[in-house]
């Protein structure tokens, strides 16, 4: 029997989430650090965001993609980690169709935005060692605000096209999504009618968001090597590699556990499943969570702005 789209959705209006396969008797164990990881995410790009915005001597390129940064993580945490607790810890693994495409949405396009903010911080690094005279001047507002739009835009255009793509999909067996929430491929592969054009679609969008920010982030750090390298004095080169240190920490935090979390998924058959949908699901909470403290202990600004504000509540 064929079903149509709008058939499909009278029928099966839902999809279910099963949370970590394989792991259902700890499920609720494995809840309590995706919670902490959530709680300091929400705290730390909040106060992020509000010493930036309060203090205008941190209206700088370096703070101001930080606050976009901070943004992205707050909207990413909070796509994902309140359906996954209430999966976790209350059982409620209905998602209906249509919030389950926003969700997955919500993710992969954020994801891609924070990717882009990268870029730009690692060539606000660049300006900032290789042409320090004109800093103020490159990275001026009105080409920062320009920059922040080009992240949003390339992410909504580059990610619209997944919900819309799986709207001409027809799903005529289980809605099961082995997952904690609305992954892309995940329901991709709960499709029984032809896929190629959504996978096709999801690896190149993949490969062009992650292939030329890795490749303009690795440009960007050859050429400030490059100059470094020049500068006479041992101590003038760890100073002018301490200014990089924050930023390369969240690269890292960022790319090394989406990679790996991609590959498995992709080609890592012989990895379990529960293995591979905690990967995702920290891979979604982890940088978000760490981000704000990476910046507060290697940044002095921030770190001394947040010990200021936590002292005049009388926290410290």
């Amino acid at each position: 029997m064929t079903f149509s789209n709008s058939s499909w959705r009278l029928l099966q209006p839902s999809f279910f989430l099963m949370g970590i396969p394989g792991l259902e008797e700890s499920q609720h164990w494995i809840a309590l650090p995706l919670c902490v990881l959530y709680v300091l995410a929400v705290m730390g790009n909040v106060t992020i965001i509000f010493i930036i915005w309060t203090d205008s001597s941190l209206h700088q390129p370096m703070y101001l993609f930080l606050a976009m940064l901070s943004g992205i993580d707050l909207v990413l945490a909070s796509s994902t980690a309140p359906k996954t607790l209430a999966v976790l810890l209350a059982h409620a693994h209905e998602i209906g169709y249509t919030f389950c495409l926003i969700q997955m949405f919500f993710i992969h396009a954020f994801s891609s935005m924070e990717s882009g903010v990268l870029v730009a911080m690692a060539l606000d690094r660049y300006v900032a060692i290789c042409h320090p005279l004109h800093h103020s001047t490159i990275l001026h507002p009105g080409i920062i605000r320009r920059i922040g739009m080009v992240v949003l835009v390339r992410g909504l255009v580059l990610l619209l096209p997944f919900p819309i793509l799986l709207q001409r999909l027809l799903f005529c067996r289980a809605t099961i999504i082995g997952h904690a929430y609305c992954e892309h491929m995940a329901v991709v592969k709960l499709a029984c009618s032809e896929t190629t054009v959504n996978r096709d679609y999801g690896l190149a969008v993949a490969l062009l968001v992650v292939g030329l920010d890795v490749v303009a982030i690795g440009i960007s750090y050859a050429l400030i090597l490059q100059t470094v390298l020049k500068v006479p004095g041992g101590e003038a080169r760890l100073k002018a590699f301490s200014t990089c240190g924050s930023h390369i920490c969240v690269i890292l935090i960022f790319y090394v556990p989406g990679l790996f979390s991609f590959l498995t998924h992709r080609f890592g058959h012989h990895v379990p499943h529960h293995v591979h949908v905690l990967l995702a699901t920290l891979y979604l909470l982890v940088p978000p969570a760490l981000n704000p403290l990476v910046y507060g202990v290697k940044t002095r600004q921030i770190r001394q702005r947040v010990l200021r504000v936590f002292s005049l509540k009388g926290l410290i």
